[in-house]
């Protein structure tokens, strides 16, 4: 049984002391085991948020554990200044996984958006077009928290307050193949895209819209970017949820999260001909890449790329959106739609996203939350048709509790 009181200084900890930023549920959890999480109280709960689709393999996974305690052994850090072997290897099954033959790692996924843009830019100035900086994003995107990454991103609260704009990004409507087309021109350098919104309520682009989009960054001479952060590594049943669709690789993706199994890992892949701009000194990180993470990339990017893994994905999230739709017919005067890919979830909600959360926690259920009224079930990719089962009926428990407090 957990120990309540093994937090740092008991079990009260104040948080006066952190920056005022988040708008954290009142749970603190202490350890977790597959897709469960014991909070300090001693409580179990069903994890589908996985660290919002980070702990694809779960909380605590042995294999990613041993190699953490391996490599934590023998070398932590060494800077980039000397090759790393273990980056040399990740790097090279991610290349031969994927259309891409390099890989910059990095922290996060915000770094690897950064990486993206200052490298698509990098391009045409190789290219003797130093004018073609536009970066065409999508509404109800979302890149990261960094500067250009808010900038890409389709939120306009997020550069509230910090300023003016940076020049040459351009927001477009999701989806609109039209508007992409009359927007692409002699000044683009990028076109930036999720293939399935995580934050912006869980929408996904159809195999002929990515199809579309590539041949249209194509033709105008523009790089495509895809954003598979959230969508990549497994989580659509696919290892990148842009092969769901026939000759729709991208120019540069950038892909975290899950890669490193909860542990910081990001990484920007490109082509060698995206990448022609980015040479010594244009780029780099301190801390990207390092042995230990790097150790726990290479064990976790092996069990997530493998048929089999990706065969239960596709297996569990049939079940799950077969279950949901019954869920939806059940309750429509709580659930308005089902969205995503694979166990990237939506659930659009006729009641407030963030008090039906709470009613979730009441049954023991952790939910993300999502634009547009959504919440998002991003459990680990390990789930069991059990486990899903069970998710089922506390969101069907959280469904009849709305119910009631509504018809009281």
């Amino acid at each position: 049984m957990p120990n309540p009181t093994s937090l740092a200084s008991g079990p009260t900890v104040p948080a006066d002391h952190i920056l005022g930023v988040y708008s954290r549920a009142p749970l603190a959890f202490e350890r977790g085991e597959g897709v469960r999480l014991w909070s300090t109280e001693g409580e179990a709960y069903l994890d589908c948020v996985a660290g919002i689709a980070v702990d694809a393999l779960g909380h605590a996974h042995p294999k990613l554990v041993a190699a953490l305690k391996d490599q934590g052994e023998k070398l932590w850090h060494v800077s980039n200044i000397y090759r790393i072997p273990q980056q040399e290897a990740l790097a090279t099954r991610l290349c031969e996984a994927t259309f891409a033959d390099e890989v910059f790692f990095t922290n996060s996924g915000t770094e690897a958006i950064e990486c993206a843009l200052k490298t698509a830019r990098k391009y045409h100035w190789a290219n003797g077009q130093p004018e073609r900086i536009d970066i065409i994003g999508f509404d109800g995107s979302f890149h990261g928290r960094s500067y250009a990454a808010v900038n890409a991103s389709g939120n306009a609260s997020y550069l509230e307050g910090f300023g003016p704009r940076l020049p040459g990004y351009i927001q477009l409507p999701f989806g609109d193949h039209d508007a992409l087309k009359a927007a692409l021109g002699p000044t683009t350098a990028a076109v930036i895209i999720e293939p399935v919104q995580g934050e912006g309520g869980a929408r996904a682009l159809s195999e002929a819209q990515l199809k579309d989009l590539r041949d249209l960054c194509t033709e105008a001479g523009a790089l495509l970017i895809l954003d598979e952060i959230q969508c990549g590594m497994g989580r659509t049943g696919k290892l990148f949820a842009h092969e769901w669709a026939q000759d729709a690789a991208p120019d540069i993706m950038c892909v975290a999260k899950a890669l490193g199994g909860g542990f910081p890992v990001g990484a920007c892949l490109a082509t060698a001909e995206a990448a022609k701009g980015m040479t010594v000194g244009s780029h780099g990180s301190t801390y990207g890449g390092n042995p230990l993470a790097m150790a726990v990339g290479l064990a976790a990017f092996d069990e997530i790329a493998t048929p089999e893994m990706l065969a239960h994905v596709r297996e569990v999230a049939g079940y799950l959106n077969q279950q949901l739709t019954g869920l939806k017919d059940r309750y429509p005067d709580v659930v308005v739609d089902i969205r995503g890919k694979g166990l990237l979830i939506g659930i659009k909600l006729v009641p407030n996203n963030r008090e039906f959360m709470a009613l979730a926690r009441d049954h023991k259920l952790l939910v993300a939350g999502g634009g547009d009224n959504c919440i998002r079930l991003l459990p680990p990719l390990v789930i069991n048709l059990d486990e899903a089962r069970e998710a089922i009926e506390k969101l069907e428990q959280a469904c009849q509790a709305f119910r009631r407090r509504a018809a009281a």
